[in-house]
């Protein structure tokens, strides 16, 4: 204990979701005592009420990460491998694909892409992983209700009434992050009109660990491989489109809404049957105009926020925790870190965002030319062998 009634900690880390979760089992690794907290209880059951039906494709350096601070080995046998990303356009008179490119990860190495596991699994093989560790503690049902930072620590108070002294305060509580705006760090969005649809499906034709990304107009619709259910072939489906129209697709009977689903996946898995519930997300783009204040470190979508193409959002979380792990050293939280850690972050991730912003604009023309034009230009690049390696280990964050 320290002064009064405030509780002193290493790390305190705002926010459990997946990341929060990873960097509050990471920093517990590291050796320093952690008190994860947010308001909601993580929801452990695909079947529950609030379940987060999207998955999460942890690309080869996370997966890196994972390993560091052993966690990978409780997920990897929940996880499916993605060797082959898949690009089909279907932007043509009809929607059937016109045009198909295959990245392989085979061309930069021999490791697939990354690994799928779906978000509601994640959280309840990591909270248990959490509930292992005797110098982490997680407490769901409470959240962060003030902030006052000084330069010896962050002084939190809690939902509950109790005040916590960190080292490091790690804000990885969201978009509106509560932390962020404690601190006044003013944040630029970036607007697309675009919902996501989230569910699964089971297929007949067998994914053979191909991500698909298909393109006709509104946003991608994107099958990403499961494990097998009820003996068939099982993928997770991204389905972006204008809000109006998510808003009617998600109202439709279950066989008007099998039969949209098909019409849109132009039968690149045979027929896709739905096996979950329809979630809702909104898209936007947003990036703060800091990543850090005093003895505060801005992770996840508490920093940034992408639409869901290329597998970039939770991978540019752990690509964030991995530099804050290493440049926090014996003292987390010491300003020389937090200087290198957003100098180092923020620009990659602007940068990232910038190219993923281009990238889902072209995915919602809904103009023939327009479509035919974004066609040319995925086959012209992709029949540049150094240049499709270049956007492969690009999309990896490798250098």
């Amino acid at each position: 204990m320290v002064a009064g009634d405030i509780d002193a900690v290493d790390i305190l880390v705002s926010g459990g979701g997946i990341a929060g979760l990873i960097a509050a089992a990471a920093f517990g690794a590291q050796g320093f005592s952690t008190i994860c907290v947010d308001p909601a209880p993580p929801v452990t059951d695909e079947a529950a009420e609030g379940a987060d039906l999207r998955t999460t494709a942890f690309l080869t350096p996370s997966v890196a990460l994972l390993r560091r601070i052993g966690l990978w080995d409780r997920l990897a046998p929940h996880a499916t491998p993605l060797q082959v990303m898949r690009i089909v356009d279907a932007g043509g008179a009809t929607p059937v694909p016109r045009l198909t490119r295959d990245f392989d990860a085979t061309e930069i190495g021999d490791q697939p892409f990354g690994w799928n596991l779906p978000n509601w699994l994640l959280r309840r093989e990591i909270t248990a992983r959490l509930a292992e560790m005797d110098n982490v503690r997680f407490q769901p049902g409470t959240g962060t209700a003030g902030v006052l930072v000084r330069d010896t620590g962050a002084i939190v108070t809690l939902t509950d009434g109790r005040r916590i002294q960190a080292r490091l305060l790690v804000g990885a509580d969201g978009r509106d992050s509560p932390v962020r705006q404690a601190l006044g760090i003013g944040v630029r969005t970036f607007r697309y009109g675009q919902k996501a649809l989230a569910f699964a499906v089971t297929h007949e034709v067998p994914h053979g660990n191909i991500s698909t990304e298909i393109h006709r107009s509104g946003g991608p619709f994107t099958l990403v491989p499961l494990p097998d259910r009820d003996g068939k072939p099982c993928s997770a489906v991204v389905w972006m489109e204008n809000g109006r129209e998510v808003a009617r697709l998600a109202a439709l009977p279950p066989d008007a809404f099998e039969a949209e689903l098909n019409a849109r996946s132009a039968g690149v898995l045979g027929p896709l049957r739905l096996v979950t519930r329809l979630t809702q997300w909104p898209i936007i783009s947003q990036i703060a105009d800091r990543f850090t204040g005093p003895r505060t470190a801005l992770i996840a979508e508490a920093a940034h926020v992408v639409p869901p193409i290329g597998a970039q959002g939770l991978n540019m979380s752990l690509a964030d925790l991995s530099s804050l792990l290493d440049l926090s050293g014996d003292d987390p939280g010491n300003p020389d870190g937090l200087t290198a850690f957003d100098r180092a972050r923020r620009p990659e991730a602007f940068a990232r965002l910038l190219g993923i912003d281009a990238l889902n604009r072209a995915s919602q023309a809904s103009l023939r030319p327009l479509r035919d034009l974004r066609a040319a230009a995925l086959g012209g690049l992709y029949g540049i062998a150094p240049v499709r390696r270049l956007m492969m280990r690009a999309g990896l964050g490798m250098r």
